[in-house]
């Protein structure tokens, strides 16, 4: 059962939620209609290429289509402008909701305000928007739970001393920042650690690496690297590799399940996982019943603690949720 803690939504027991989230969700469905029977919901994210961002948008379609609506799929490339050619697309076809993993927090109010006027609501998904009462839904991560717990295994695997470089996401991003927050929060009450270098890598792994190259040439003496995201961390990984420098420490954050595979095989160190499936059901979930009665029976801002992966527990988790008990992994196999 979920428990939640409202009004910056806290939910507990990530790990049972997502385990049991393919047949216990806030609202209960009874059987399946065909899809599109409903109408069509749009369910736009940034690049696929990104698994996270992949994985939330078949998680989402996917449930959609299973409660009854045709779907389509499509990408902003984390482009406002893109992002308000495609919403207003969605309100020419007149899409029932519209799901979003969005293209910026200040630049996304536009676009939901003008689905919302054309009686379309949003549900937000991974990254919030600065104004509340325009979407009907966001549904996020514990950003800052997550990148605390991370900041204290980084800080324990580092002996508590040291020089870091930190890879941040877009500027844009709150979540960039968020992360960012809680990575200081703990670091920088650790006299023994020092954080030598902060640069963005614009979530992205090619960026990761020239970054982590460039820097590591710059400051040969950092022992460890936190990414703000498991792409980062994953280049950033490769030019460790590259410079012969494995016994550098590198994190990250998602929990993809490429960055698992990479601690499995003694490479990352460890990754905060979002609870992705959860909140991709959720927003498939919640846009249903706000269609059907007019009220999703939640508060429009709603938080999912993440969970900390590392060597010891990496094959408990397969596309960014926990597999069934008793069972192992495919990033293990």
């Amino acid at each position: 059962m979920l428990s939640r803690t409202l009004k910056g939504v806290t939910v507990a027991g990530a790990i049972a939620v997502l385990a049991a989230s393919s047949t216990v969700a806030v609202f209960a469905q009874d059987s399946s209609p065909a899809a599109g029977e409903k109408g069509m919901i749009c369910v736009i994210v940034p690049p696929v290429e990104n698994p996270f961002f992949g994985a939330m948008q078949t998680i989402a379609a996917d449930k959609a289509e299973e409660l009854g609506y045709s779907t389509t799929r499509l990408v902003h490339d984390d482009d406002a402008n893109k992002q308000l050619e495609l919403f207003e697309s969605c309100i020419a076809q007149d899409a029932k909701a519209i799901i979003l993993d969005n293209a910026g927090a200040d630049a996304t109010v536009a676009a939901v305000q003008k689905a919302k006027d054309a009686g379309i609501p949003s549900f937000l998904v991974d990254r919030e928007i600065t104004q509340e009462g325009v979407a009907t839904s966001q549904i996020v991560s514990n950003n800052y739970q997550g990148a605390t717990i991370l900041a204290e295994y980084f800080a324990e695997l580092m002996g508590e001393e040291g020089t870091f470089i930190e890879l941040t996401g877009k500027d844009t991003d709150t979540n960039a920042q968020i992360r960012s927050q809680g990575y200081h929060d703990v670091l920088d009450a650790i006299t023994g650690m020092e954080m030598v270098a902060q640069q963005t890598a614009n979530w992205s792994q090619t960026e990761g690496y020239d970054v982590a190259e460039a820097l590591l040439q710059q400051y040969p003496d950092a022992k460890g690297i936190i990414a703000g995201n498991d792409t980062m961390a994953l280049g950033a990984q490769a030019a460790v590799l590259a410079a012969g420098r494995p016994e550098i420490i590198v994190v990250g954050f998602d929990g993809s399940d490429d960055a698992i595979v990479s601690i499995n095989q003694g490479e990352l160190k460890a990754t905060s996982l979002q609870p992705v499936a959860e909140m991709a059901l959720q927003a498939a979930i919640q846009a249903d019943a706000f269609i059907t009665s007019g009220s999703t029976g939640l508060p429009e801002k709603q938080s999912i603690d993440m969970v900390l992966v590392t060597p010891e527990n990496a094959c408990g988790y397969f596309q960014f949720a926990p597999v069934a008990e008793g069972e192992t992994s495919a990033n293990c196999q």
